[in-house]
């Protein structure tokens, strides 16, 4: 690719990849807000972002597939107008039902820019080229969590919640002319000939043991970190009393970890394995979240919680990147549809779980301390099960 070209695509498919985090966590701050507001409980409020992700999960299950058989640009074309319609949507629901349609909405459209971002980077990379721009995708993806969070507690200061979705509406706009000036990068030739084909390709990838690995290391590890998403802003606003703007500066801390931390993979690939990077981005937050949950079972004070659960949560850029990497790296013209699968595996979980973080009340972090030493624990055994030995025979 010419230098011209490689930068768009970066920031292009970056911003992206990012529906997600720009979907959830620039209005993360506003939730105690939404909850007095609406007149609802923690968990119907931390239920916002679970239509959400379902929307994302259901969304790449679809979408997928369709730009494996109709090329890129068009449904990204279609699910960035979506998304735009469903922020107006969010901005002007007057009732939770209503509001709950939309998110819902802003998820299934906003799930075509992360399934076909990562098809793309398979359309265009391979090997460790193709790690290398995975985890450039994720750097760039990195510094949406760490500035969705602060813009959204400073919206606050001067604006209702609604005023964060006023900006999304901008925000699906800006990626809808972006993608206009996108050029197609799944020619006709390598395209599938028929819609049925390009969902029969689900089957065959969940005989595949390797495939099926990486999907379930995705989906508890995400469980994991959605469970985060969800329960941080009531962490620290109800149990450490800090507010929503040095909350948004906790979180958008975090997020520097993530972005940093997501060089690495660029850094060693080619170099250090792929695999070994998976093996211990999952380690490592197995035994961060075993002494986050202690510390929560505790009452553990604040200067205890905020280093552990940075060292918890960033590693989470390395698993995503090498996960994708080596999970892709074997698929050819399925590239969307195993995205679209793993896409589906990240999100479902995470949003299942997401009102269960607050089944006990909004005043105690150990049901989310419990989801995420369970998420980790469980990723570490497939990863055992399922990924390492295809490798052990591969170098055998």
């Amino acid at each position: 690719m010419r230098p011209n070209i490689r930068l768009f695509l970066t920031i292009f498919l970056g911003v992206m990849s990012a529906m997600a985090p720009l979907a959830t966590d620039m209005y993360l701050p506003a939730l105690p807000v939404m909850q007095v507001d609406l007149g609802v409980s923690a968990s119907v409020t931390q239920l916002t972002l679970t239509m959400t992700m379902l929307g994302m999960a259901f969304g790449q299950i679809l979408i997928g597939p369709l730009s494996d058989r109709y090329g890129r640009k068009r449904p990204l074309l279609i699910g960035m107008l979506g998304f735009t319609v469903a922020a107006v949507g969010c901005t002007l629901a007057e009732n939770v039902p209503m509001f709950l349609a939309f998110r819902f909405l802003m998820g299934f459209a906003g799930a075509s820019g992360i399934v076909i971002s990562r098809a793309i980077a398979r359309d265009v990379c391979e090997g460790p080229e193709l790690t290398r721009f995975f985890a450039l995708l994720m750097m760039v993806n990195g510094l949406a969590p760490i500035i969705a969070p602060v813009i959204g507690g400073q919206i606050l200061l001067f604006t209702s919640w609604r005023g964060i979705f006023v900006l999304l509406i901008f925000v699906g706009l800006l990626q809808e002319g972006a993608t206009i000036v996108y050029r197609e990068t799944l020619p006709k030739e390598h395209r599938l000939d028929g819609i049925g084909e390009s969902f029969r390709k689900f089957p065959q990838l969940l005989r595949d043991r390797y495939t099926v690995g990486h999907c379930l290391v995705q989906c508890f590890v995400f469980g994991a970190f959605f469970s985060y998403l969800a329960g941080s802003s009531f962490l620290f606003q109800n149990i450490y009393h800090v507010s929503p703007q040095v909350y948004s500066l906790i979180f958008g801390g975090i997020g520097v970890g993530l972005f940093l931390i997501g060089m690495v993979p660029a850094r060693l690939a080619g170099h250090v394995p792929d695999v070994v990077l998976l093996r211990w981005s999952i380690r490592v937050p197995l035994v961060g979240s075993a002494m986050l949950l202690a510390g929560f079972l505790l009452a553990a004070p604040i200067w205890y919680t905020l280093p552990v659960l940075f060292v918890t949560i960033v590693p989470l850029s390395v698993m995503g990147t090498t996960s994708f990497s080596l999970a892709l790296s074997r698929q050819g013209k399925n590239a969307g549809s195993t995205s679209a699968l793993i896409g589906f595996a990240q999100m479902i979980l995470g949003g299942a779980m997401m009102p269960v973080v607050g089944i006990a009340g909004d005043h105690t972090a150990v049901p989310m301390g419990i989801i995420m030493f369970l998420g980790y624990l469980l990723a570490n055994i497939v990863f055992a099960r399922l990924i390492a030995p295809q490798h052990r025979q591969k170098t055998a």
